[in-house]
């Protein structure tokens, strides 16, 4: 018992020492806070990631302006080495050119519609009757064979829209926050993404998409017409519709309809009143570069040592077509920026080099990071990180919204809990004050997790992220709080300041909590 007690103790005295030596620099903590609250770039930065680039699809034109601008930005900001590194072999880009959808029988009205992506165009305007497609498995389709030519197909529907009695928009409550700092170690990498919904199965459940999709093509219609019993007042949750790679061929035409549209067009139907629309889809595939790319630049560290260690930040530029991604993730995006672009304009020399990295394709599957991660620090025989991956120190993220940080998910790491404790002390006063062991999954400090190396993700209040702006049209600048961007980028660069000047490397997880492996 004595030994216990005594191993406890020591274990406790070592924590206090651990977090005592990695108390933050209160002049430089007062300088950041300076410059991050008071002379602010963030919304300037996220204003060109947004409007002034376009949507952001992986290889479409708008990714490679918004990517060559931020590339551009960083060199201007005083950051070496700024390039768009190509990190494998990603796909065909596509853009929307043009897009009209309005019922025109029995009366006319304009509806909220977007096609998914990499999907075909309608080579001109169809005017088009849509036809209810009601079929458990593939031998009732069989019954449609010969009715589908010239149509818009439509899944019958059988839930009905529910009254919401919530705010869209909310904060982490102090309670919520005592629950995270109060949670136990869970030793599994990855998990779901903190409080983010998954929809339920939707109509035609019985009957694969995929062999509806060919039947229907292959029956002469012009498209499928979705929906989503996620989006409600006009909000469309619309994403992929198909596959990318180069030699996949044009996907056939799925439309997204506004839930409350999609619901108006099925009762018209179903009491024989037909409905006539107007359609008109015209996109673009470019297969003449299907490599994807990332934007790195750098602060190079000063320390003759440590400098060739690294102390790296990102998010996802990567975004959905049918808004601009301003939530998801140009925020993220932009936060991280602005924290590199906080240090250089109040002249810290950092020991460590830091790195910053805007990731594509991680709509997709974590694609820029997981292949980044792969290629520079990952033996992959031992699915483990190598020697130059033994020299990162630590990667921070940000890809929820545009909350404010509320505090830091450890991923299980313990070790690292009272460090972060400190360094989030200086922040207590802006809302930012709990560490949990908490592990949290969906983005791209996962690709980092995955090998061993310390990835983590910040808190931050949800806003509106699962109600409106993820993965919607409604992703825009306007749903941005620039009080939260500009308070989330000051705690970043703290954050990394920090990082980069303590003595050692930030701790890794013990080899047992270690699972190994990410996707490669």
């Amino acid at each position: 018992m004595r030994k216990l007690l005594t191993g406890f103790l020591a274990l406790g005295i070592a924590g206090t020492v651990m977090a005592q030596g990695d108390a933050p620099d209160a002049a430089i903590v007062q300088k950041i806070r300076e410059e991050g609250l008071k002379n602010s770039k963030v919304m300037d930065i996220v204003f060109y990631l947004t409007d002034a680039n376009g949507p952001r699809l992986t290889n479409s034109p708008g990714y490679l302006k918004a990517a060559n601008w931020a590339k551009s930005k960083l060199t201007e900001f005083g950051l070496e080495s700024a390039q768009l590194e190509p990190w494998g072999d990603w796909g065909k880009g596509w853009e929307l050119e043009k897009s009209y959808i309005a019922m025109t029988a029995p009366y006319y009205r304009p509806l909220i519609a977007f096609p998914k992506t990499w999907t075909s165009s309608t080579k001109g305007v169809q005017h088009t009757e849509v036809i209810i497609v009601d079929a458990k498995d593939s031998a009732e389709l069989q019954t449609y064979k010969g009715k589908l030519k010239g149509k818009l197909v439509l899944i019958p529907r059988t839930d009905t829209l529910i009254p919401s009695y919530k705010p869209d928009a909310t904060r982490i409550t102090d309670e919520e926050l005592q629950k995270m700092e109060d949670y136990k170690p869970n030793p599994q990498p990855g998990g779901p993404r903190g409080g983010f919904p998954r929809g339920g199965r939707g109509p035609g459940a019985g009957l694969n998409p995929a062999v509806l999709r060919e039947f229907a093509q292959k029956d002469g219609a012009v498209a499928l017409l979705s929906t989503s019993p996620r989006g409600r007042d006009g909000t469309l949750f619309v994403q992929g519709g198909g596959a990318y790679d180069g030699k996949s061929p044009e996907n056939f035409l799925d439309i997204m309809l506004a839930y409350e549209d999609y619901m108006s067009i099925q009762r018209l139907v179903q009491h024989n009143i037909p409905v006539k629309l107007d359609v008109e889809v015209k996109s673009k595939f470019y297969t003449s570069d299907l490599k994807g790319y990332n934007v790195v630049a750098e602060i190079k560290g000063t320390d003759p040592t440590l400098k060739e260690e690294l102390v790296m930040v990102g998010g996802h530029l990567d975004s959905w077509h049918s808004a601009m991604g301003a939530t998801d993730n140009a925020a993220g995006c932009a936060v991280m920026m602005e924290a590199l672009r906080i240090l250089k304009a109040i002249g810290v020399k950092p020991r460590r080099t830091i790195r910053i990295a805007l990731w594509g394709g991680e709509e997709q599957g974590l694609h820029g990071s997981r292949n980044y991660v792969r290629n520079h620090f990952t033996d992959t025989t031992t699915r483990r990180y190598n020697a130059a991956g033994d020299k990162v120190s630590v990667y921070f993220n940000l890809d929820n919204g545009t909350g404010k940080i509320r505090g830091i998910y450890t991923q299980g790491n313990e070790q690292i809990k009272p460090i972060f404790a400190q360094w989030l002390t200086p922040f207590k006063d802006l809302g930012a004050a709990t560490v949990t062991t908490q592990n949290t999954g969906g983005t791209d400090h996962q690709s980092f997790d995955g090998v061993g190396l310390p990835g983590f993700q910040f808190i931050q209040d949800v806003i509106e992220y699962n109600t409106r702006t993820h993965h919607t049209n409604m992703d825009s600048y306007d749903h941005l709080q620039a009080d939260d961007l500009k308070q989330a980028a000051t705690i970043v660069a703290s954050f990394v300041y920090n990082a980069a000047q303590r003595d050692a490397k930030m701790p890794r997880k013990p080899a047992s909590q270690q699972q190994g492996g990410g996707r490669f």
